[in-house]
């Protein structure tokens, strides 16, 4: 769903925004380092995909693109330290489904305001695929929910945390398929993998990147990616959504937002910038080594799709019982 609700928010508000884009006046900027902040550790995949664009702008610019690694409180400690930061376009983030949607509905109040950053642009996204063991009596999706409505609260789901696209995937699924499994939350792949093989959980949603290798090596079978078009990096595993789900679609997306009050012509000209590396095949290929896609929006498609995501994710917060904290 967020593939297509970013698409509907682009057609309505492209020529919008590159009339604007146009009308604005050259800007210095930058002119000296400009700091991303990345709410993740360093070699997180947050972190990777920052550091790809960082080195990119920093050859356009002339100028660097410090990358500053501040983890910690699902995102809201690198949150908090953009929101506070001056709105000069000097300091950015690297945003995502925790940061802008999730957090709202995790947090009973947060040191942030999700909805008042200066939206920069889209991305990236990372296609996740569901994993099950092959020691389980299923091959396929169908095959699975099959089993699943014949044995409910059997199957358990492992996720890289609560709250996160992996455990909302899981959800989304229980919602459309109708069936009953039981999710078990790890603090990553690192956690979550090793119990999928050991035979502690059924199945888990997982970022392609990581996942894939034990497929090819048959260790685990691969049910379905989780966005509603494959992935270029397997095109050979069908979406979930073709297999009789077409409602589903949900990845972990990556965004750029400035801190509020950061000038519009700074923001046009860096997310003109991050569409120019986003069509470039080379630049392309080196976000698939970090196991991402492109996915390019300007300032309105960034904030459409994100108005779509917030009713979404309320619901599957909700479906799953997680409390307030």
């Amino acid at each position: 769903m967020f593939i297509r609700s970013l698409q509907a928010g682009v057609a309505v508000s492209a020529l919008l925004f590159a009339s604007l884009a146009g009308a604005q006046p050259a800007v210095d900027w930058p002119s000296r380092a400009v700091r991303i902040i990345v709410p993740f550790q360093a070699g997180a995949a947050t972190d990777l995909i920052s550091r790809q664009f960082g080195q990119a702008l920093a050859k356009e610019y002339g100028q660097p693109f410090i990358i500053d690694n501040k983890p910690g409180a699902a995102a809201m400690i690198g949150s908090d330290a953009a929101a506070r930061a001056p709105g000069d376009g000097y300091t950015l983030l690297m945003t995502g489904p925790a940061s802008m949607v999730t957090n709202r509905f995790l947090y009973k109040k947060l040191s942030y305001d999700p909805d008042a950053f200066e939206k920069v642009s889209l991305v990236a996204f990372t296609p996740n695929i569901l994993l099950s063991s092959p020691s389980l009596p299923f091959k396929t999706l169908t095959e699975m929910v099959k089993y699943a409505r014949a044995n409910p609260g059997k199957l358990t789901y492992a996720s890289f945390g609560t709250g996160t696209t992996s455990h909302l995937a899981g959800e989304l699924l229980k919602s459309l398929a109708q069936i009953d499994i039981v999710h078990v939350p790890y603090k990553g792949a690192g956690e979550a993998i090793p119990a999928l093989l050991g035979g502690q959980v059924s199945m888990y949603f997982d970022t392609i990147m990581t996942g894939l290798p034990f497929v090819k090596e048959g260790k685990l079978r691969a049910l379905g990616v989780s966005n509603s078009k494959r992935s270029q990096m397997a095109p050979e595993i069908p979406t979930i959504a073709e297999q009789g789900y077409p409602g589903f679609d949900i990845a972990p997306w990556y965004g750029i937002v400035a801190t509020k009050g950061t000038p519009p012509e700074v923001v046009a000209k860096l997310n003109a910038s991050i569409e120019r590396l986003l069509k470039d095949p080379a630049f392309r290929e080196k976000l698939v080594h970090t196991g991402a896609e492109a996915l390019f929006a300007n300032p309105a498609g960034f904030a459409a799709m994100v108005k779509t995501e917030i009713p979404r994710t309320e619901k599957l917060v909700q479906q799953s019982g997680v409390t307030l904290q």
